[in-house]
């Protein structure tokens, strides 16, 4: 799965790596940074992280607690404006 990011600057892909499958921390975070240097959020063009399924899990719960708060907060926020 690939998201990009940042007006396509940055391009994130998360995989399980077989290749891999004889250690733990076989689930890869591929962030890829195709921009000018003075804009680069990494000082190399592209890093891997290893992580392993149950860190991938908080990750991704993490993630979707923060969006389900950004979402709720839309919404009353919207909802307060069509009073």
């Amino acid at each position: 799965m690939i998201i990009h990011l940042l007006e396509g600057s940055l391009k994130i892909q998360v995989y399980y790596c077989e290749d891999d499958v004889e250690f733990e921390d076989n689930i890869c975070i591929e962030v890829e940074e195709d921009c000018p240097d003075d804009e680069k959020l990494l000082q190399a063009n592209q890093v891997i992280i290893s992580i392993t399924p149950v860190e991938a899990r908080q990750l991704a719960t993490l993630l979707n607690q923060a969006a389900d708060a950004s979402l709720a907060d839309r919404e009353t926020r919207s909802a307060n404006n069509e009073d």
